[in-house]
């Protein structure tokens, strides 16, 4: 969840609440911020690609555009795995979805719905509102990492990864100001995501919790 890139205090305190109600996994499927069957090992990928932008898989997919001042690092998506690789880069989707809106203060148009289902797309929804409300946005580079997937089954999945933005920062959408913030063990955050096969073909996020400052993300 997009929650990560240090926004103002308010911000970040209703993004946490979204991730307790809205956005939070059922209790028969978490266990200690876990969700059911996720990978949990700490071994970083060394590879790293730009986001996907094709769509040779024959869907057709909303364009979601990036403003030059923010960039998202995926590591890890060479997988070798044809069915991991398509879970991640709609992963990647979804992601840069909800910055784009953040990024034009275009909710409505954005993509965010095409990638993100049930729980996660109300808390999505709510939060991203709730930012460009406050035209809030974020500036730098935000690298994601140690990027897990464990597959259940043809139509269900399980997205694990670090989120690091100690080089982002928030940004005044409307006087373009950014605030710098301090790196601390805050700046890296522990995502745990359920994902879901659509009939279209979309790798759609249904559920995600995040772990602020989790040890398993620090440099």
């Amino acid at each position: 969840m997009n929650c990560s890139i240090r926004l103002a205090t308010s911000t970040l305190t209703a993004c946490a609440a979204l991730l307790l109600t809205a956005c939070g996994s059922s209790d028969d499927d978490k266990d200690n911020g876990k969700i059911a069957g996720a990978d949990t090992g700490t071994k970083k990928s060394a590879s790293q690609s730009p986001s996907p932008t094709a769509t040779a898989d024959g869907i057709d997919r909303p364009e979601i555009k990036l403003p030059a001042d923010m960039r998202n690092v995926f590591e890890g998506r060479e997988t070798g795995d044809a069915v991991k690789g398509a879970i991640l880069a709609d992963n990647e989707r979804r992601i840069n979805a909800v910055d784009a809106a953040l990024a034009s203060g275009d909710v409505k148009h954005s993509a965010i719905a095409f990638y993100t289902t049930d729980r996660a797309l109300m808390g999505l929804s709510d939060y991203t509102k709730r930012a460009v409300a406050k035209d809030i946005s974020w500036t730098g580079t935000t690298r994601y990492f140690d990027r897990q997937v464990t597959v259940f089954g043809k139509t269900s999945a399980v997205v694990t990864y670090c989120a690091d933005e100690s080089r982002s920062n928030p940004k005044d959408r409307r006087t373009n100001k950014v605030t710098k913030v301090k790196t601390s063990p805050d700046s890296y955050v522990y995502y745990n995501t359920a994902v879901t096969k659509n009939e279209d073909g979309v790798w759609q996020t249904r559920d995600l919790s995040e772990n602020r400052g989790a040890q398993r993300c620090q440099p």
